[in-house]
């Protein structure tokens, strides 16, 4: 039997705050820097590897966001380090890397990328050791091209490593920060057991890595060969590097007619702080009916700025960086927070919200390090109506873009929001007629992209062609209630524990689904999780009814489940209210599952799913655990398995159908093969 959940998470809550935008100025005119020339064909070598999610691009195509760069896996490189992995074990560092696989390096040892195509700015994903007593180091990492030295970028775990149990905690040496709750470790509730059982620290580290942007200063040609190594005497024991992103950065934009901030006396150099030349240009621009440029720099911004019927664009995220340190407030804002940092927000819903903001082409990078659920210390908040979102990168905030209605017709594109400690993206309460695509998402804390409809429903939504990779908690993409949603043509791969790639969950008081709520054309790699409080493992799609019945049919139509760690398909409701809640319409078509660890679908629920055209492979124990709601009457499970027929691979056999109970809390896991075409 599974045990019930440990207390939820609590959810991020709502913004707070206000700034006062001070009125002068004019427009002035700027020209950008001019582009070096390519270097000459570098000698031939290894042939570059060019993965998705890490991945032959071939098994994902259509599915995920459109974006500039290119990914290499450290792991696929030329290395005189050590590959470690693969491994799928929570609190590892092959569990987090893209591909469970990566690279470990000790001081002099490098791993050197081929080029694939012309490119003059790189991304390196990487790990190094955190400090005894917590909060992190900096190490150097040498960057070299076709041998040349050309660049020692300052590597920091400052922003990693994160341990204990929720909401977690900087020091490594913490004891338990919930000893009353139930740990897998012991099996026990720490508090009520006797004698007290032994927790060694530091317990469950995890968010090992992060990530840096380097412009190169001039661009190399396809077949260069970019060498990072770690150098002899650098203070990091060891490093990890995860992958190589190599792009091909445009030059920056320009705006001429504009209200550009330098001329209202914001500090392109970050020494001084820019907040009030920022409110003064939107002041000005809003009287003007202009737009507010942001030219080429580092701003310094330590707090929100309100933004209401304004147009904000940067030069291009490498080059327009809004950046800022975390603050205390000296006493608690009235919505809880104890800390205020960069951020620009919407104004309350309360007080009617922002309408008609457009924010574009810039880098928010923020200083959270600590998972604090009242602060508001996210990159993007508010309430935004009639609002564009577009090609900001965002980095380090506590969640990239956390809208908290009711508000309608927001559009989030092109965006790119890594290592954060909670979600990437969060449409909570009340957030309609809004889309959410083509975003790139890595190494969230909790949710990649979720819609949480806390007490008013979100409504006619869609996440359609995002790529999600990583979230150390919880799952790549997730739908709390709602009203007609569709999840549709997404990337998802390597979710770590406590989550699924593709979650519908009656949870957190979320309102019902209604309507429909439909997955279509979603591909999940390396999914179905490890479920740390129940000690099963989940889906790669996972439906739980924990606060009450899904009686909305669920569409799932398309979807690709890849080398699932446990099961492609989990229905589920938590064992105290499993005779209290059902799944009662889930509708499985045209979906293929590429490799299980156990099964393809898990049925630990009341309820029924239909199942049409569904094929299977690779499948590594029975084709469907049904405990239903674990009663093992003589009439069956409490679950019903329809066969509307074409469902391929042996999976779905007959004496399985309609309700044959096969329930098998832990079966043993059998690792499938890598995925191939169909």
């Amino acid at each position: 039997m599974f045990r019930s959940l440990t207390p939820p998470r609590r959810r991020p809550g709502r913004p707070g705050g206000t700034a006062v935008a001070l009125a002068a100025g004019l427009a002035v005119l700027v020209a950008g820097p001019t582009v070096a020339a390519a270097s000459p064909q570098a000698s031939a070598g290894a042939q570059p590897v060019v993965t998705r999610a890490a991945l032959d691009p071939a098994l994902v195509a259509g599915r995920g966001a459109d974006v500039d760069f290119l990914e290499q896996e450290a792991e696929n490189a030329r290395t005189n380090g050590e590959i470690i992995g693969p491994d799928r074990s929570a609190y590892t560092l092959p569990a987090e890397a893209s591909g469970r696989r990566a690279v470990r390096l000790t001081p002099g040892e490098y791993v050197e990328f081929v080029l694939p195509s012309a490119a003059n700015g790189i991304t390196v994903r990487y790990s190094i050791p955190d400090a005894p007593q917590g909060g992190g180091i900096t190490a150097p990492l040498r960057v070299a091209v076709n041998g040349k030295h050309l660049r020692t970028m300052t590597l920091t775990s400052q922003y990693s490593w994160l341990y204990n149990q929720y909401p977690f905690t900087n020091d490594p040496q913490a004891g338990l920060l919930h000893p009353d709750w139930w740990i897998t470790e012991c099996q026990c509730v720490p508090s009520a057991t006797t004698p007290y059982p032994s927790i060694s620290t530091p317990f469950r580290p995890t968010h090992f890595y992060d990530e840096q942007r380097l412009l190169l200063g001039r661009t190399y040609r396809a077949g260069d060969k970019v060498r990072l190594t770690a150098p002899p005497g650098s203070a990091a024991a060891w490093t990890v590097i995860d992958l190589l992103d190599s792009e091909l950065v445009a030059p920056p934009h320009v705006r001429l007619l504009a209200a550009n901030v330098l001329a209202f006396g914001a500090d392109p150099t970050g020494r001084r702080d820019s907040a009030d030349a920022l409110d003064r240009a939107i002041a000005f621009a809003r009287r003007a009916h202009l737009k507010v440029y942001v030219p080429p720099g580092t701003y310094q911004v330590n707090r929100h700025i309100i933004v209401d019927d304004v147009t904000i664009e940067g030069a291009g995220n490498w080059y327009t960086v809004i950046k800022g340190r975390e603050v205390a407030l000296p006493t608690p804002a009235p919505d809880g927070s104890v800390h205020t940092g960069v951020g620009f927000y919407g104004r309350d819903a309360a007080d009617g919200g922002s309408r008609n903001v457009h924010l574009s082409g810039f880098a928010i990078e923020g200083d959270v390090r600590e998972r604090i659920d009242t602060d508001q210390v996210n990159a993007i908040g508010g309430a935004m109506s009639d609002s564009t979102i577009d090609g900001l990168y965002l980095h380090h905030t506590k969640a990239g873009l956390w809208f908290d209605g009711p508000m309608r017709n927001v559009r989030v594109t092109n965006n790119i929001v890594v290592d954060q400690i909670a979600d990437a993206l969060n449409f909570h309460t009340g957030v309609t007629d809004s889309l959410v695509s083509h975003n790139f998402v890595r190494n969230t804390g909790d949710d990649g992209l979720a819609m949480w409809s806390e007490k008013t429903a979100n409504a006619r939504n869609t996440f359609d062609h995002n790529t999600v990779q990583s979230p150390t908690l919880a799952n790549g993409i997730a739908i709390y209630g709602g009203t007609d949603t569709t999840v549709s043509h997404n990337l998802v791969a390597d979710p770590v524990r406590e989550g699924s790639g593709l979650h519908a969950g009656a949870r957190f008081g979320a309102e019902p689904f209604t309507g429909h709520l439909r997955f279509t054309n979603n591909t999940t790699a390396r999914a179905g999780t490890y479920e740390l409080n129940w000690n099963i493992g989940l889906g790669a799609i996972w439906v739980f009814a924990l606060d009450r019945s899904i009686e909305a049919p669920i569409e799932v139509t398309g979807d690709a489940y890849l080398d699932n760690t446990y099961n492609a398909i989990m229905l589920v409701s938590d064992w105290p209210v499993k005779d209290l809640y059902s799944i009662s319409d889930a509708r499985f078509r045209n979906v293929r599952v590429d490799g299980t660890g156990t099964s393809v679908v898990s049925a630990r629920a009341a309820g029924s799913a239909s199942f049409a055209n569904v094929d299977a492979r690779n499948v590594g124990a029975v084709g469907v655990n049904n405990c239903g709601s674990f009663h093992f009457t003589p009439a069956g499970s409490e679950f019903t398995v329809t066969d509307l027929g074409g469902n391929d691979g042996g999976w779905l056999a007959p004496w399985l159908l309609p309700n044959t109970i096969t329930c098998d809390d832990r079966p043993p896991v059998s690792p499938p093969p890598p995925p191939a075409q169909w």
